[in-house]
């Protein structure tokens, strides 16, 4: 009896043992196979990008102009004065100030991702030099219209055109600064619904 309960504790021993190794070597399958599949993977993507790449040189040649933004800046007749405006009526926010000799000579303002760049006249062109005209900023926002028209009219400002539908499907008003630069502010026409 002493010796076929001990045959049968090697067993199990022998039985755990087994089970052991059969658990490490599917684990390493698996490693192995998660490891060819990420080689796999990579050298899809590799084969993919280099697919896109000449269709990219393709449309580089010739190299041609591409922006990721423009920063107008307008000469100003009276820098407090269309400061005031862009900042307390149109509501953009001061980013920087350039000053000389205890006098501000520019400053750039902000309004979500654009820039906007003021600098005081010298007068070296003539004081009767006429701003503004054939001139126009359109600018999009994904704001209300109408609500950025009513503050508009709240701060003190004027609006040059009452907002409106467009037949491309945005909607628009626009207003000038004081020295006659006309600006248009749009939604954009083709929103995805929230």
């Amino acid at each position: 009896m002493a010796a076929e309960k001990k045959a049968r504790k090697a067993e199990k021993k022998a039985a755990r043992k087994a089970e052991k190794r059969a658990a490490r070597e599917a684990k390493r399958a698996r490693k192995m196979a998660a490891a060819r599949a990420a080689r796999k993977d990579a050298k899809k993507a590799k084969s993919a990008a280099a697919v896109r790449k000449p269709a990219l040189r393709a449309r580089r040649q010739p190299e041609t102009l591409r922006l990721r933004s423009a920063s107008p800046s307008f000469t100003v007749n009276d820098l407090q004065r269309s400061l005031a405006f862009y900042r307390d009526v149109l509501g953009f926010t001061e980013k920087e100030r350039w000053e000389r000799d205890g006098a501000l000579h520019g400053v750039e303002l902000v309004a979500g991702s654009m820039s906007l760049f003021l600098a005081q006249d010298d007068w070296q062109k003539g004081r009767d030099r006429v701003k503004g005209q054939g001139f126009r900023i359109y600018c999009d926002t994904s704001q209300d219209i109408d609500a950025l028209a009513r503050q508009v009219q709240e701060r003190g400002g004027t609006l040059a055109e009452e907002p409106k539908d467009q037949p491309w499907g945005g909607r628009d008003f626009a207003v000038v600064d004081p020295d006659g630069f006309k600006i248009t502010i749009s939604s954009v026409a083709c929103q995805t619904p929230a």
